[in-house]
């Protein structure tokens, strides 16, 4: 019988458990790396010459606004509508792409089937003649005997590798939503 053993520690399992492991943290290494490339290509402009530094992409929003009227005397109106133009920084308006890996599941199945084959067959042939001839006896004899045996083994091997990924969109980076929540802070009204 064949070692079953031997054939299952031939198996590299770093190959069906790392590399679905490796390309789960290299797919991960891309999603940070897309994020980066979103927020430097969305959320900043460049300068006015290649030495100037990026400057942060804002949206501007113009609307009417309902202000006190300071000169109000009565026989005016109470309330004046004024121009009013908010400038808002473009990231804060956008989901920036923030994607995780949550949970990942290797399954892998090994099917090892072996089979032993053994056949023995025999032959066994024998003649014989007799003559006679005056005063003469011939006899002739012959026998023969083959055996044949052939012993075989062969293994089936079957292989199954399920990967199982659910990916979530994670939380914005702790640095990230500081940053986020200083740029709000920085929304200005400007009135003209």
């Amino acid at each position: 019988m064949s070692n079953l053993v031997a054939e299952l520690n031939s198996l590299d399992f770093s190959v069906y458990i790392g590399g679905p492991l490796q390309a789960a943290v290299q797919a991960q290494n891309a999603a940070s790396m897309a994020q980066v490339n979103f927020i430097q290509s969305i959320g900043f402009e460049e300068g006015a010459s290649p030495t100037d530094p990026k400057k942060l992409r804002y949206v501007d929003f113009n609307y009417k606004k309902s202000v006190p009227n300071p000169d109000y005397d009565g026989s005016n109106d109470k309330f004046l509508e004024k121009e009013v133009e908010i400038k808002v920084p473009f990231l804060t308006m956008l989901s920036i792409p923030s994607i995780r890996i949550e949970e990942m599941t290797i399954d892998f199945n090994a099917k090892l089937t072996s089979t032993e084959t053994k056949s023995v067959s025999s032959e066994f042939a024998a003649s014989a003649e007799l003559g006679i001839n005056y005063k003469i006896v011939n006899f002739k004899a012959s026998a023969s005997y083959k055996r044949t045996s052939v012993t075989g083994s062969n293994v089936e091997k079957t292989y199954n590798l399920g990967v199982h990924v659910r990916a979530v969109n994670d939380e914005i980076p702790a640095g990230l939503d500081r940053i986020l929540t200083m740029l709000e802070d920085s929304i200005t009204s400007v009135n003209e």
